[in-house]
């Protein structure tokens, strides 16, 4: 294996890290901030991120070569996926535990098929439809915290935005298949139109107390949940093998349940992670349906 396949692996890995801290920086900023306010400050910390990244990279020369159509469409897919997915993400934690939320939020790959099929015309086959109601069953145990007999719900508020989160990263990633942007300069503009719109909504936030702890944690987010992150995933994607790095993702929700434990000393659950292996053995069971449509038409 050369240096450039393992610095890929390697990148991937601090990928899964920094998106399973979520949770974690979340559930701390929190608790001196409400959801508005978190975003206002989280955006701007991602855009200075990548403008700095863009900058050393001197890929600035690229945003020439788009058009105001093109800003207005990325403009677009940036408030749906770094403003309204995470207006209802924040504010699903401040309402629910971080497993739960995380948990019910990894909805979001089996969401892409449904609106992949009504949006993109791709076929729903039966496999397809299998996972997604196993990925379903896991959604109702976590909701019902493993009651399903009784049903007896738990944070309901906090799960219904939780799932409207999954539903607005999944028409965000279903929207822009197949935009032709540098993957970079297109993150940047995401986070920069989020900001944007985040401080049309100034009136709404609401800070309670800000000290070192959550100030740390605030930036731990802006820099690397939610932009060096971004960075990682597409230097690995490119560099590393597609099937390895995509399929490593799905340990992510596994790591955030060790961090949930760690930093925020949540007792971990059995039905969490009886419902979190529901979920993800759905997106797996998709992932090889493609795997094996691919190889038959080879």
């Amino acid at each position: 294996m050369n240096k450039t396949k393992i610095r890929a692996y390697v990148y991937v890995i601090l990928c899964i890290i920094s998106w399973a801290l979520i949770p974690v920086c979340s559930k701390k900023v929190l608790i001196g901030m409400n959801n508005f306010a978190m975003l206002l400050f989280s955006n701007f910390i991602s855009f200075i991120t990548l403008g700095i990244y863009i900058t050393f990279a001197k890929k600035w020369s690229i945003l020439k070569s788009y058009t105001t159509k093109d800003y207005l469409y990325m403009s677009f897919l940036g408030i749906l996926g770094s403003f309204v997915y995470y207006i209802f993400l924040y504010g699903a934690f401040s309402m629910a535990t971080a497993q739960e939320v995380f948990i019910i939020n990894y909805l979001w790959p089996v969401l892409i098929v449904i609106f992949a099929f009504f949006i993109l015309k791709e076929r729903l086959t039966p496999i397809k439809i299998i996972s997604i109601l196993i990925s379903f069953t896991g959604v109702v145990i976590i909701v019902t915290k493993g009651n399903m007999l009784s049903i007896s719900f738990g944070s309901i508020k906090g799960d219904i935005m939780a799932f409207f989160g999954a539903v607005s990263f999944s028409l965000f990633s279903v929207m822009g298949k197949g935009a032709k942007y540098d993957e970079t300069i297109a993150v940047f503009i995401y986070f920069l139109a989020a900001f944007v719109v985040s401080l049309v909504f100034v009136p709404f936030s609401s800070i309670e107390k800000v000290n070192t702890n959550i100030i740390v944690w605030l930036v731990i987010n802006g820099i690397f949940s939610n932009g060096i992150s971004y960075i990682f995933w597409f230097y690995a994607l490119k560099k590393g093998s597609i099937h390895i790095v995509s399929n490593a993702v799905y340990l992510t929700p596994f790591v955030a349940l060790l961090f949930i434990s760690l930093f925020l000393k949540e007792k971990i659950y059995l039905y969490s992670l009886v419902a979190l292996t529901f979920i993800v053995s759905g997106i797996l069971l998709q992932v090889l349906s493609h795997s094996l449509t691919k190889t038959k038409a080879i």
